[in-house]
């Protein structure tokens, strides 16, 4: 039986963030079903210059991704169709991540507005207790913000904000090394393994 990770792209800036995962997640062999926001759409062209249009979803994914992926197991579900799989939870996934994940999106997600797929499937993975990660990239934070964040952790989220790590190539990483990290740490807490970024080791300037 086909199980998919979900992968749901909000309108936040940092999108980024959601290619690396998404190619991590096809390196590793991981099916997924990808969902993209009406407001993420914009933030891909006006970050990439790429479109990401449904009726040639493939194309664009495969353009914004940089890769063919005529072998990957990848399906798009519009983000108004609430009657797709991804919004019933006897639909079998693995878990969903939202990268990056706006404040609107973890709003909605924390009170259960499911106005659209992306809080519908993610909504749907919180109570069928799935693993479930949000990826807040919004600073500075207002109280509001945080009061959603810590709804979305009792109800068993993941809060991984994207706050990349310096240790390996420190001040001189570049923007990819960052990118990666956070999205190796999304990897790390949905269990997919990937070789995105050096490990701590233990000892002071040993990957240096």
């Amino acid at each position: 039986m086909r199980r998919p990770w979900v992968v749901g792209v909000s309108g936040a800036s940092g999108t980024p963030y959601a290619a690396a995962v998404l190619r991590g997640l096809l390196d590793a062999g991981a099916a997924v079903d990808l969902v993209v926001s009406r407001a993420a759409r914009l933030t891909i062209l006006d970050e990439t210059g790429a479109p990401f249009r449904d009726a040639h979803w493939k194309d664009d994914l495969a353009g914004w991704l940089g890769r063919d992926l005529s072998a990957d197991n990848v399906v798009h579900w519009p983000s108004g169709d609430l009657a797709a799989g991804p919004s019933s939870g006897s639909y079998p996934v693995r878990g969903m991540v939202v990268v990056p994940a706006s404040t609107a999106s973890c709003a909605g997600i924390a009170i259960g507005l499911s106005k659209d797929l992306l809080q519908r499937a993610a909504e749907v993975n919180l109570k069928e207790r799935r693993p479930v990660v949000v990826v807040p990239r919004e600073t500075p934070v207002t109280r509001s913000h945080l009061e959603h964040l810590i709804a979305l952790h009792d109800a068993g989220a993941v809060v991984l904000p994207a706050s990349p790590g310096f240790y390996g190539a420190g001040g001189g990483a570049s923007a990819a090394q960052l990118i990666d990290f956070v999205a190796g740490k999304v990897l790390d807490a949905l269990g997919v393994d990937h070789s995105l970024f050096r490990r701590w080791s233990g000892e002071l300037g040993a990957d240096r």
